[in-house]
């Protein structure tokens, strides 16, 4: 008989990764790095510019974000690298004390991370609806796009038939082979042509120079004091909130796009991890970068953490090895690729006149005001916290108009049965009170709320004021009906709920 007991090398295949034994996944994932690596140089260094840092900063944090987050991330797949959002937040402390104080403060964000991670912070994604995720996806491609205008204001006019070129290859290119990722076959045709040409346009090397070394880990150079704890942890906590509202909402558009699951807890945990190695390593901070994970897993197919540390990998190889060559490479090449990812990201059917004539008019708002705001702070964390609290709003409000009261006189006119009807919380209990007839009612009243559910202090308050205002009267109020839960809540507040002086 033999046995069903896995052997050990059985095991160890099972854990092998993904790409491994499948040469087509790996070309996949190999050249998705590189694609990715070409789009990450100039946007980091971008990023150095508004943090007020040098550009080899900036490349370095995408190399450790990157590489770090592909091994104890929880999302396959989806890159990190320097953003715009951590550099917004964290760069006052670069400005006001000096870089010795950001990298202290980018360590301490990856602890305030782990610690919310840990904490299970990132189960509070359950409550961002789905109008509120819409939102997000078009605000990002809206970003995507605007991030682009600047590289096609004051340019020579080459510029804009090599975007139109590469954007005809990046449409094209799919139709006849997906061998090649068509964004780096795109990259390189506009870059042998302005070369070869001699074309003068704005290229890479334009944004800044590139680093020539490895970075050098080592400790912030900054007093270890309580005073430069209180000066850093506001700047650090903000940064650690934003990069991982950030991340785990890309997290959480990569599983609908892949249809797999990822692991959050994880993800905040490893987002925290890589922001205190490219703190110690001269770091700027970073988080998910939405618009390369969408070129990494919607236009290049990558599926595994190979893609993800390749393209750490490849930048600083690009950047050291190849900078010469790199430097070389036409914004407009990058342009059209970025155009495209916004186009490939925008949710056009949530915009199609069918879909806005059959969704409700709170979640159109919810979706409008979550774009709006995204656009008008170029944050995507803002966004996200308004068009959550408008949905908590809209739902609330449409809760609130559910609650009915009908009332049952008995034949002999010596009682009355109130029915109430729907959810009772802060929304709707407000206007509980103002539903019942104390003047004309007659002695013995009856609520019956079996068929309403009493969910917070403000429902209780209210019923004991509908009592108060029939002892008043001299008549007396019986509440019937209630379910445990609710039975439970109102025994426990009910006459406690007002203070006595």
């Amino acid at each position: 008989m033999s046995s069903t007991v896995p052997s050990p090398f059985a095991r160890l295949r099972g854990l092998r990764p993904d790409w491994l034994g499948d040469p087509r996944v790996w070309r996949t994932e190999v050249l998705a790095g590189l694609v990715v690596a070409l789009a990450l140089i100039p946007e980091a260094i971008s990023f150095s510019v508004i943090t007020g840092v040098d550009p080899a900063t900036g490349l370095f944090t995408s190399f450790t974000m990157a590489v770090t987050i592909a091994v104890v991330g929880g999302r396959r797949a989806m890159v990190s690298a320097a953003t715009g959002a951590v550099a917004l937040v964290i760069a006052p402390l670069n400005r006001e004390h000096g870089l010795g104080y950001l990298l202290a403060g980018v360590v301490l964000a990856g602890l305030f991370q782990i610690a919310l991670g840990a904490l299970g912070v990132a189960k509070l994604m359950r409550f961002v609806p789905r109008s509120v995720m819409v939102g997000f996806v078009n605000a990002l491609a809206v970003l995507v796009f605007m991030a682009q205008v600047p590289e096609v204001r004051n340019v020579p006019w080459a510029v804009y038939p090599l975007i139109a070129g590469g954007l005809v290859l990046l449409v094209l290119l799919p139709r006849i082979s997906t061998v090649v990722p068509a964004p780096l076959v795109s990259v390189v045709v506009l870059t042998l042509v302005t070369v070869g040409a001699g074309i003068a346009v704005p290229t890479v090397g334009d944004k800044g120079e590139l680093p020539s070394s490895l970075p050098v880990p080592g400790l912030p150079d900054v007093p270890f004091t309580l005073d430069t704890l209180t000066t850093v942890a506001p700047y650090a906590f903000a940064a650690a909130l934003v990069g991982l509202m950030e991340s785990l909402m890309t997290a959480r558009l990569v599983d609908d796009i892949t249809d797999t699951p990822s692991s959050k807890t994880r993800e905040s945990i490893g987002q925290g991890i890589a922001n205190i190695v490219t703190g110690l390593c001269g770091g700027m901070g970073g988080c998910a970068v939405v618009g390369q994970t969408m070129m990494n897993v919607k236009v290049s197919g990558a599926r595994t953490r190979l893609s993800t540390f390749l393209s750490g990998v490849f930048l600083l190889v690009l950047c050291i090895a190849f900078g010469p060559v790199v430097s070389e490479i036409p914004m407009a090449a990058l342009v059209a690729v970025m155009v495209m990812v916004s186009v490939a990201t925008f949710d056009w059917h949530s915009v199609a006149p069918g879909t806005l004539k059959r969704m409700p008019a709170g979640e159109i708002a919810v979706m409008v005001v979550t774009v709006a705001c995204v656009v008008a702070t170029h944050n995507l964390a803002i966004g996200v916290v308004v068009g959550s609290v408008t949905a908590m709003a809209v739902f609330a409000r449409r809760v609130a108009h559910r609650t009915e009261v009908t009332a049952v006189t008995a034949p002999d006119g010596t009682s009355v049965v109130y029915r109430v009807t729907g959810e009772l919380f802060f929304a709707s209990s407000n206007e509980l009170t103002g539903q019942f007839d104390y003047a004309s009612d007659p002695d013995e009243v009856v609520i019956d709320l079996s068929s309403a559910h009493v969910w917070d202090a403000s429902s209780v308050a209210a019923l004991d004021a509908i009592e108060a205002k029939y002892a008043q009267r001299g008549k007396k109020v019986g509440i019937t009906g209630l379910n445990p839960s609710s039975a439970h809540l109102h025994a426990r507040l009910s006459g406690e709920l007002v203070g006595h002086g």
